[in-house]
């Protein structure tokens, strides 16, 4: 289990790659615009 391991986290982060055991959150639009509001 390592780099080279397609299956575990880390051969996910090494190749870039997503899925079960590396999520890909997108990112929220509310979250965002509060920030944004912030800012102003």
């Amino acid at each position: 289990m390592g780099k080279g391991d397609k299956k575990s986290r880390r051969g996910k982060i090494a190749k870039g790659s997503y899925g079960n055991r590396r999520r890909h959150k997108p990112h929220k639009a509310a979250a965002t615009t509060e920030k944004q509001k912030a800012e102003e």
